[in-house]
């Protein structure tokens, strides 16, 4: 689930673009890019929620470790993001300048 939440905000090809490539070869491959980064990220994004869920009732820290998920899931993030980058640049794409 978590994994979904960190790269569910792309619905589109990313504005991805190759030439030769329509829409549909572009979306295939940035699905591919994506499904390939979230299982590159998702041992860390699960140790992050396991991390998270046992912290949940820690009053005394609440505001530290709620910044902490919160830099924990950023990371995570770029990290997913910088693996579709280059996914898709290995395979000719390139997002318009």
């Amino acid at each position: 689930m978590a994994i979904a939440l960190l790269l569910g905000g792309c619905a589109g090809a990313g504005n991805w673009v190759k030439p030769g490539a329509d829409a549909a070869v572009t979306l295939s491959e940035y699905q591919g890019c994506r499904a390939m980064a979230g299982s590159a990220v998702k041992t860390d994004a699960d140790i992050d929620q396991d991390i998270l869920a046992t912290r949940h009732d820690d009053r005394q820290r609440a505001s530290v470790f709620r910044l902490q998920g919160e830099a924990m899931r950023e990371h995570t993030t770029d990290r997913a993001a910088a693996i579709v980058d280059s996914c898709m640049q290995a395979k000719g794409f390139a997002k318009p300048r």
